[in-house]
């Protein structure tokens, strides 16, 4: 017995070798994600080195990170008393704690309604109409928003006709700006927001509800006992998450709105490091404001996490 033990040890059989195979099939999967990591996400942080040096004056990043001179804090030390830092740091935070309220519960109460729908036919209709312009850029999908908010365009006709308003809107002003956004952004990503949820819903077992009706339960109470408790840990990691991004507005849709009457109201910090670091070739600069928002990013999100972790019990690290 022994023996054929350890025959079977030495000579995998076939079940082994089909494991084996499926392994090395899961693995060439996840070396293109592995790759585009490395390259995209850890490689650039070599560069990290430059929000201490000063590369005023090299044309190559390559060698300003290896032979520019060390300034220490000086980097940081400019951002943080430039004059634009106040009004660039108001609109950042500001829009994105618009967003994380108004935005965030967004999908969630989208799916929870999409979940109470009967007809099948009419769900997937809804989805399908919500979930189209997450897959239109926000160049595409900016620009005709700009076509229909123009004082001459669809809006203004029709609060016009509607007599809401007698002189067309300029809606590019920078009063309307934060709306725009905000508005835009839950057209844009509602559909494809809910989709997680609307999974951890489907995940929810069905006597639960049963029950709960028997008992008679109805609609608000079994959302409110069921169906929230059960999506809470999804709710909470997603909440963790986009609080530690509450510096990142999301480059392309800010400047696709963004122009010379709305700076006031407008200017965040993606477009102000594109306009520093790109535009005027401020490397070690806007790397310094780069490495503030990290670490601004790394300290919300373990603050978060152990606020609800204490409050929840739910956690993501």
């Amino acid at each position: 017995m022994k023996k054929k033990e350890l025959d079977a040890a030495k000579f995998p059989t076939r079940k082994s070798k089909k494991w084996k195979s499926s392994e090395i099939q899961l693995f060439l999967m996840a070396m293109l994600g592995i790759v585009f990591v490395a390259v995209f996400a850890y490689a650039p942080m070599f560069g990290i080195v430059l929000a201490f040096k000063d590369a005023d004056g090299y044309l190559s990043i390559t060698k300003a990170i290896a032979d520019a001179p060390w300034c220490g804090f000086d980097n940081f030390r400019n951002f943080l008393t430039d004059p634009d830092f106040k009004k660039v740091m108001v609109n950042t935070i500001g829009l994105n704690l618009l967003q994380l309220l108004i935005n965030f519960p967004a999908p969630i109460i989208f799916a929870i309604m999409l979940s109470e729908i009967r007809s099948k036919k009419f769900r997937k209709f809804i989805q399908t109409i919500t979930y189209f312009p997450y897959f239109l850029s926000w160049v595409v999908f900016g620009g005709i928003i700009l076509v229909l908010l123009d004082t001459t365009g669809v809006i203004n006709t029709v609060l016009k006709t509607l007599h809401l308003t007698k002189d067309s809107i300029n809606f590019g002003e920078a009063k309307y700006f934060w709306g725009t956004i905000i508005i835009t952004s839950i057209i844009k990503g509602l559909g494809w927001g809910a989709i997680i949820y609307i999974a951890a819903i489907a995940g929810i077992d069905p006597q639960l509800y049963e029950a709960a009706r028997m008992d008679g339960a109805n609609r608000w109470h079994r959302i409110m006992h069921i169906t929230l408790p059960s999506i809470a840990p999804t709710i909470i990691l997603f909440f963790i998450l986009s609080l530690s991004g509450i510096l990142n507005n999301g480059f392309d849709h800010i400047w696709t709105f963004q122009n010379q009457i709305n700076l006031d109201a407008s200017e965040v910090l993606d477009t102000f490091i594109y306009k520093n670091g790109i535009i005027q070739q401020q490397y070690s600069y806007t790397t310094a404001v780069g490495v503030f928002k990290s670490v601004i990013a790394i300290i919300l999100l373990v603050v978060g996490n152990k606020i609800c972790k204490k409050v929840t019990g739910n956690g993501v690290i």
